[in-house]
């Protein structure tokens, strides 16, 4: 057991070993539950955007797909490193190094995916007359990797280290698999820290700038006011999914806070703050952002339930 006399490191917290109880039980099934619930719903939602030409050849409907294959990604390896945690098994560093990899990846993701939504949408109403030429599929699909390629830099960073400054010994020895299990040097946190605020910054002045870039387009006498609408909608839809992956981005801050309380208190808060703070915010994103499409929302409803034998009308 850690040390409670005082505030908890975070290696102190993983070290933390709670007994079963019913409440610990329920809690579990709760987190296995909501994620089985929601991988099923982006499998769903991915299934449905396959299932039509329009869909797979639209750059809207790309990142979209693209958002639901990250947060589906990031929901089956958050579940696993769950179970892990939740029954105290411990792996290879070297293998927690790459589940590590993709879910950090698949976290940063999120908010660029969303700034390029947001730009494709800045493309289609301020640009309509070149948004087929600008946002082609194949341009999409070159986004897609480049947004890839920046998610997997900072962690991959810390990878490289683990194998280079650290004895192979190290890599090759079992631990619990967390991010800090594989952090050997001290400046890899503050980097980490930098490179995310950077991130969160910069996808923000992109959302604010196709707002406002929108918002000057929507009161120009030839535009199309309903579609401006539409669009500034769907900015400020992301805005607020860019506040829930915020939410994420200081769990582990919102943890240390945590760790100066004592440990009955701390053990109840810390399993809300990953419920609510972790879990939740990447589960309803995709979902929200899903039901606001008129076009994609009756196909899901069909397939979602598996109850619709009647055809829908063409798109």
């Amino acid at each position: 057991m850690a040390n409670t006399s005082g505030p908890l490191t975070v290696v102190e917290m993983q070290a933390i070993r709670l007994a079963i109880t019913e409440e610990r039980i329920f809690k579990m099934f709760l987190v296995l539950s909501t994620h089985a619930v929601f991988i099923y719903i982006n499998i769903v939602m991915l299934f449905t955007l396959r299932t039509k030409a329009t869909f797979r050849e639209t750059s809207r409907y790309i990142l979209f797909a693209h958002m639901l294959l990250n947060d589906t990604i990031h929901l089956v390896v958050g579940l696993v490193l769950y179970v892990l945690g939740a029954f105290y098994l411990v792996i290879v560093r070297a293998i927690c190094a790459f589940i590590v990899l993709m879910s950090a990846s698949t976290f940063i993701n999120a908010p660029l995916n969303l700034a390029v939504m947001s730009l494709e949408r800045y493309t289609a109403i301020c640009f309509p007359l070149r948004h087929s030429e600008l946002a082609t599929p194949m341009r999409t699909r070159v986004a897609v990797v480049v947004v890839w390629a920046l998610g997997v830099f900072n962690v991959l960073t810390d990878v490289f280290a683990l194998f280079l400054l650290a004895e192979p010994s190290f890599y090759l020895s079992h631990t619990v698999c967390t991010i800090e299990q594989l952090l050997v040097a001290p400046w890899q946190r503050g980097k980490g820290v930098a490179l995310n605020t950077l991130l969160f910054v910069a996808v923000m002045a992109v959302l604010l700038y196709t707002y406002v870039a929108i918002l000057k387009q929507a009161r120009a006498a030839s535009t199309d006011h309903s579609s401006a609408q539409k669009a500034l909608r769907t900015v400020l839809l992301h805005a607020l999914q860019l506040g829930l992956s915020l939410m994420s981005f200081l769990y582990v801050q919102l943890e240390f806070l945590l760790g100066s309380l004592p440990l009955p208190v701390y053990t109840q808060l810390r399993f809300l703050n990953f419920f609510m703070v972790l879990i939740l915010p990447r589960c309803l994103s995709s979902l929200i952002y899903g039901l606001r499409d008129e076009t994609f929302r009756p196909l899901f409803r069909q397939y979602v339930l598996f109850c619709s034998a009647k055809k829908l009308e063409p798109l």
